[in-house]
């Protein structure tokens, strides 16, 4: 696939409903520096800040009247933002949220407070925990030493207290090995007692330290107006999504550090089109709204399909 300068015209998604608001929750700071991140997250990068409760408030307010159905906080690592217990009290009194996390923090205390916000509302809360290796060794060489262990900790925790977290992993083998690996993930998880393991596999993503990787890149292509002709908009979290952070609104988790992608310092200022003028949009585009928790593309169903034997619900 090449690009014709003469025709091709970049793509453009609408916004055609706000379902989903998500929260830069910790920044760009986490207790991980991990190789292949895609937003170089890390002990030492705060070029965005925590947000705190009175903000993720505002932001809450204004979503329902834009109609948002469900949030997302991600960061960094989530649980270093220590308002993080209140900012999800309030928003599981307006709608289900999702939490992404290394785990690595998570411990049995941590555990069980989540468990009694969760019982005290009507909404879902999840758990999303990032493990990018079924041993310590696949996983430790991207994470850090001691990253799998630990994550493997937080990941029990969540379990011994009735959570079902999705474990995420972004794919860095061969197409080939995608089974095999499944499987290893499933038996490392049955090990602990989730036997039904819930498994989301993250396509990589050209961008922040997984560039520096030796790792293979991915197909890299713009999205051009033609390509959106009969394709499902939907399928693209920009067209049912936006994300907060404490630099304004962005129009999608992946794209924070491209100063074109913040759309303004509001939800209504972000309301109107996107150029998917990114090389990651096509990434996008391939597989679905990758960031969120279930995708719909044709190329995630089947590795759905492929992996329904090792509980995969994604």
């Amino acid at each position: 696939m090449s690009n014709n300068q003469e025709t091709f015209k970049v793509g453009s998604v609408q916004l055609e409903s706000m379902d989903t608001l998500w929260f830069q929750l910790a920044g760009t700071i986490c207790n991980l520096t991990c190789s292949h991140c895609f937003i170089s997250c890390s002990p030492e990068n705060d070029s965005f800040k925590f947000l705190d409760r009175e903000t993720v408030r505002k932001y809450v307010a204004e979503a329902q009247v834009q109609g948002v159905k469900e949030f997302y906080f991600t960061g960094g690592e989530s649980f270093l933002n220590k308002e993080i217990y209140g900012i999800l009290e309030d928003t599981l009194k307006v709608g289900p949220v999702s939490v992404l996390t290394n785990g690595t923090v998570i411990r049995k205390r941590v555990a069980k407070k989540l468990k009694r916000i969760s019982d005290n509302t009507i909404y879902s809360l999840e758990l999303r925990v990032s493990l990018d290796g079924f041993t310590a060794e696949t996983n430790d060489k991207l994470r850090g030493k001691g990253s799998f262990d630990s994550a493997l900790k937080g990941i029990t925790a969540l379990v011994e207290v009735g959570f079902l977290p999705i474990i995420t992993a972004v794919q860095t083998w061969p197409d080939s090995e995608r089974l095999q690996t499944l499987e290893a993930f499933k038996t490392l998880l049955g090990g602990i007692g989730y036997d039904r393991a819930r498994i989301k596999i993250m396509p990589a993503l050209n961008l922040g330290e997984y560039r520096k990787s030796d790792f293979k890149s991915p197909d890299e292509y713009l999205v051009s107006e033609d390509m959106l002709v009969e394709y499902d908009s939907n399928q693209l979290l920009c067209s049912n999504s936006r994300m907060v952070t404490d630099k304004g609104v962005y129009v999608c988790p992946i794209l924070i550090d491209s100063p074109d992608a913040r759309l303004g310092d509001t939800l209504e200022h972000s309301l109107g089109a996107y150029e998917l003028r990114h090389k990651a949009c096509y990434t996008c585009y391939q597989y679905g709204s990758i960031c969120a928790n279930f995708t719909t593309s044709a190329a995630e169903r089947s590795a759905t399909s492929e992996s329904s034997s090792a509980g995969n619900s994604n």
